[in-house]
């Protein structure tokens, strides 16, 4: 399979993921975060590209049965029940749930490939089982980090190496674009210590002075979950 990378959603426009096979990065915090809700029992995820729509769109759902969740700028969005800090999304709190969700990056770019064949969300917790998936698949992937603020994200990036490491496990004949390549690179020189990388790295720390720094270490979690969040018909569902 060739294996693509883009280091922020606007190198491509949405039309671009037609039919692709994508896998979507927010290692901070979005794709952390939704696995997290999913685990915990949600019903499913409704991502949305910006705050008025999640409002719409919640308020025509079933009551008690929505939340609305997410952040702007790191912090929880005035009204929301929920921000973006994955030990927010607890079972008591989630199970059942329809959840609504918008996030400055992650929200966004899973938005953006809306029109995916297959789109699927990556995390640093749940990457051997997305592997295992996507080889069973057997079709090129594009993977899209989020990044930040539109720029380049070096947690996302180390994130897609780590896929890409894992696929390549399997199949060293994949073919891997420059992009790809250069992410391997970045999770040969961060990977060794997952935490320590996104302590060091730009939204890590604009996470710590604002109060997450525990969110870190959950982010930082390998391999917890066997948990794929697949979007189909608008939603993201655990793939069965």
């Amino acid at each position: 399979m060739k294996i693509e990378v883009l280091f922020s959603p606007v190198q491509a426009d949405d039309l671009f993921f037609t039919g692709k096979t994508t896998v979507v990065i927010d290692v901070l915090r979005a794709s952390t975060t939704i696995i997290n809700a999913l685990t915990n029992g949600a019903r499913e995820v409704v991502p949305v590209g910006n705050v008025e729509f999640a409002v719409k769109v919640s308020g025509g759902m079933f009551g008690g049965q929505t939340l609305l969740g997410g952040e702007r700028n790191t912090k929880k969005i005035e009204g929301f029940a929920l921000g973006n800090s994955p030990s927010e999304y607890k079972k008591e709190i989630v199970a059942g749930k329809t959840i609504v969700f918008y996030s400055t990056n992650g929200s966004r770019a899973i938005v953006k490939a809306k029109y995916s064949g297959n789109l699927f969300i990556c995390a640093f917790n749940n990457i051997k089982a997305l592997s295992k998936h996507l080889v069973k698949l057997n079709q090129d992937i594009v993977i899209l980090c989020s990044g930040n603020n539109n720029l380049f994200s070096l947690e996302d990036s180390v994130c897609a190496g780590s896929l890409i490491s894992e696929l390549m496990k399997t199949n060293k004949e994949n073919e891997l674009s420059d992009s790809s390549i250069g992410t391997l690179v970045l999770f040969k020189t961060f990977g060794k210590d997952i935490l320590k990388m996104l302590t060091e790295s730009e939204h890590g720390q604009l996470l710590i002075k604002n109060g997450f720094k525990d969110d870190l270490k959950i982010c930082a979690e390998i391999n917890n979950t066997d948990v794929i969040p697949n979007f189909t018909g608008n939603v993201l569902k655990v793939l069965r």
